[in-house]
C-alpha cells in the first residue's frame, strides 16, 4: 500500500516560463523543488564551475595552508590518514596528488574496516610516530578523534584535520573539538562557510585549491579540473544533497569524466562495461562507487586507492578486474543475506514489529549496512542488522524520515559498547545477549504509527501520456544530475488500458503497451518482479484477462502509474518509453 500525493506547490508559473525559457511542466517541477526566485532558478539551471565559494572562507584554512607550506619548505614528512569508503579514498587521492605536486614528502595510511574501525586510531598514530612522521593530515575523519589526536600531540606531531562529519557532543551538550593545530570542517559552529553540505573529498579539494592558489600555470588549471571529477564521484557515493556547490561538482564532474586520463578510472569503466557510456549519477553511485568500496569492505581500501594512482595500463587493468570481482562477491554475499534476513522476518514475530532488529549469524560485518538499507526499502521500516564481531556483535541501522534513529538508540545507551550515527543511519556494537532486549525496548517505546509506515509517493505533475514527447525528455535533462536532494521528477497518469504485457530480460521486469481513452499508445517498462505483477493483474481482473495479455491480445485491464519518460535506443531504433516507478490496478 502506498499513499500517492500530488505536490502542487504554488508559484508564478507564467513568470518562470517567460524569464527562464522553460515549459509549464518544467516550471512546476522547479517550483516543487522549492525554486521560485528567478535568479535562483537561473543559477540552478546553469550551475557554473566558477560559481564555487572561496576556500579561504572555511575556518582554519589559512592556518592549515601556512602549516603545510612551511612543512614542505622544511622537508618534513606528512602522512595523510583517510578512510575506507569511497569518500575517504577519493579525499586521500586528492590530497596525496596535490601534496606530491607541491613537492611534499608525503605518504598515506587508511584504516582496516574490521581490525581498525572508522578513522584515525592509536595504532595508526603510533605507526606514524615510529615512521618519524612530523605531520598528520586527516581527511573524511578526525573531527571525533579527540583521544587519538591527543596521543599524536603527546608525540609532538603537528595535526591538521579535514572532515565533514558532525562534532562530538559532551555530556553537558557542548561541542568538543580535537586538540589539532588546524581543523577544517564546515560543520564547525564558528565556520562561516556558506555551504555546509560538502563531503570529505570536497573539503580535501577545497584545501587543495587553497594550497594551489598562487600557482596559475595551465597545467595547474587542468589538474584542478581533474580533481572536480573525483569530487563528483565522492559526492554521489557519500549520498550528499545535490544542491549548491554539490550540484556544480557533479554536473561538471560528469562532463569532465568523459575525457578523464586517469588510467585507473578508465580501466574500471572498461572492466565494469561502462566504456563509451554517457555517465550519470547512477553509474557513479551503483557501479563505479561500489567497485571502489568493495576493496574497503572485503580486502583493503588501499587497493582502490592504488587503482586511482596506477601509472601503468596493465597495473590498472589488473586492479580494476580484482575490484570488479570483489564487488561481484560482495553482491552475491548481500543477496544471500538479504534473502536470509527476509526469511527470518517472515518466519517470526519480527514481521509485526515497527522497528526491525535482525541478527544474521555468519554475515560479514562490512555488508550489514547494505542489507539494512535493502530491508528498510522492502518494508519501509527502520531496520538494524547485527552481525558477529570479535567478542561482541556489531550493528548497522538505516531509518525512515519519520524516525530519528540515533536519538531513539541513545535512549538506551546503557546497552551499547559503542554507538554513533545520525537520524537516518547508525552504527553500534553490543553484547549478543542484549539484542533481544534492544528490540523489545525500541518497539515498546516507539511513537511510530501504522500510518507513518505507509510509503509516501510524491508526484510532481499529473501528466497525460499525450504530453510526453522527445522535446520534453530533452528538456527534463536540464534538471540533471539527479540524486538525494535533487530527485528525478515524478509524473502520473491514471486508468490507462494495458494492450500487452511481456517479461523482459532475465525476469528483470515487464514491458507494457499502454493506451489512454483516446487510443494514443506508448511503451512502458516496469523493473520489478514479473510474477508479483501478473499475480496482481489476475487478482484484480481475473485469469482470462491475464491470459489475453500474456498472449499479446488486448484486454480490459487498466493501470494507474507514476513514471519518468525517457528515450529508448536499441539497434539504431529510438522510441519514447515510460519508466514505471509505482502502479495500481483498479476495476472500473
Amino acid at each position: 500500500m502506498e499513499n500517492w500525493v500530488l505536490i502542487n506547490k504554488r508559484a508564478d508559473f507564467e513568470l518562470i516560463m517567460k524569464e527562464c525559457g522553460v515549459s509549464a511542466v518544467l516550471a512546476r517541477c522547479l517550483a516543487n523543488k522549492g525554486l521560485t526566485d528567478i535568479e535562483q532558478i537561473k543559477g540552478y539551471l546553469n550551475p557554473k564551475l566558477d560559481g564555487q565559494h572561496d576556500p579561504f572562507l572555511l575556518a582554519d584554512m589559512q592556518k592549515a595552508c601556512e602549516l603545510i607550506w612551511n612543512k614542505i619548505k622544511e622537508g618534513k614528512s606528512i602522512r595523510i590518514i583517510g578512510d575506507y569508503d569511497v569518500d575517504g579514498v577519493v579525499a586521500t587521492y586528492i590530497l596525496y596528488r596535490t601534496l606530491l605536486r607541491l613537492g611534499a614528502r608525503v605518504s598515506y595510511d587508511i584504516p582496516d574496516r574490521v581490525n581498525d574501525g572508522y578513522g584515525i586510531n592509536v595504532r595508526i598514530v603510533e605507526a606514524a610516530y615510529n615512521d618519524q612522521i612530523d605531520t598528520i593530515l586527516t581527511c573524511d575523519n578526525g573531527i571525533a578523534a579527540i583521544e587519538q589526536i591527543e596521543k599524536a600531540k603527546q608525540y609532538n606531531m603537528t595535526v591538521i584535520v579535514t572532515d565533514h562529519h558532525s562534532l562530538v557532543k559532551a555530556e553537558d551538550g557542548s561541542l568538543l573539538l580535537p586538540p589539532a593545530d588546524a581543523i577544517i570542517n564546515p560543520q564547525r559552529p564558528d565556520c562561516g562557510y556558506p555551504f555546509k553540505g560538502l563531503c570529505g573529498a570536497a573539503v580535501a579539494y577545497k584545501l587543495s585549491l587553497a594550497l594551489l592558489k598562487n600557482q596559475t600555470d595551465s597545467d595547474t588549471s587542468d589538474f584542478i579540473r581533474e580533481l572536480v571529477s573525483f569530487v563528483a564521484i565522492a559526492t554521489v557515493c557519500d549520498v550528499m544533497d545535490l544542491v549548491g556547490e554539490n550540484r556544480i561538482f557533479v554536473k561538471h564532474g560528469l562532463e569532465l569524466l568523459k575525457s578523464t586520463k586517469n588510467r585507473g578510472l578508465l580501466a574500471l569503466m572498461d572492466a565494469a562495461g561502462l566504456a563509451g557510456t554517457r555517465l550519470n549519477t547512477f553509474h557513479l553511485g551503483y557501479i563505479i562507487g561500489p567497485c571502489l568500496n568493495a576493496s574497503g569492505r572485503l580486502d583493503t581500501a588501499k587497493m582502490g586507492l592504488g587503482l586511482l594512482l596506477a601509472e601503468k595500463a596493465d597495473e590498472a587493468a589488473r586492479l580494476a578486474a580484482e575490484l570488479v570481482e570483489l564487488n561481484n562477491k560482495r553482491k552475491s554475499m548481500t543477496k544471500k543475506n538479504v534473502e536470509k534476513a527476509v526469511a527470518l522476518i517472515e518466519g517470526s514475530s519480527i514481521k509485526d514489529d515497527k522497528i526491525l532488529v535482525v541478527y544474521l549469524e555468519d554475515c560479514h560485518e562490512s555488508i550489514a549496512g547494505i542489507i539494512a538499507g535493502r530491508i528498510r526499502e522492502k518494508y519501509n521500516k527502520p531496520t538494524i542488522i547485527f552481525t558477529d564481531a570479535h567478542d561482541c556483535v556489531k550493528g548497522s541501522g538505516r531509518s525512515i524520515e519519520q524516525y530519528n534513529m540515533i536519538e531513539e538508540l541513545q535512549k538506551h545507551r546503557h546497552l551499547f559498547l559503542k554507538l554513533g550515527g545520525h537520524p537516518m543511519a547508525a552504527g553500534m556494537s553490543l553484547q549478543k545477549e542484549n539484542i533481544e532486549q534492544l528490540r523489545s525496548l525500541l518497539n515498546g517505546t516507539t511513537s511510530l504509527t501504522e500510518k507513518m509506515l505507509i510509503p509516501k509517493v510524491a508526484i510532481d505533475v499529473h501528466l497525460p501520456i499525450a504530453y510526453v514527447s522527445e522535446a520534453l525528455v530533452k528538456e527534463l535533462e536540464i534538471l540533471e544530475p539527479f540524486g538525494k536532494g535533487n530527485e528525478r521528477p515524478l509524473f502520473a497518469e491514471k486508468n490507462l488500458r494495458i494492450r500487452s504485457a511481456m517479461i523482459v530480460g532475465n525476469n528483470a521486469g515487464v514491458k507494457l503497451r499502454l493506451a489512454d481513452i483516446n487510443g494514443r499508445s506508448i511503451e512502458a517498462v516496469y523493473f520489478g518482479d514479473p510474477a508479483i505483477f501478473f499475480k496482481q493483474i489476475e487478482g484484480c481482473f481475473g485469469a482470462n484477462e491475464l491470459r489475453r495479455l500474456q498472449t499479446g491480445r488486448s484486454s480490459n485491464a487498466t493501470i494507474s502509474i507514476t513514471y519518468y519518460p525517457n528515450i529508448n535506443e536499441y539497434n539504431g531504433f529510438r522510441n519514447l518509453q515510460l519508466n514505471i516507478q509505482n502502479y495500481k490496478f483498479q476495476l472500473q
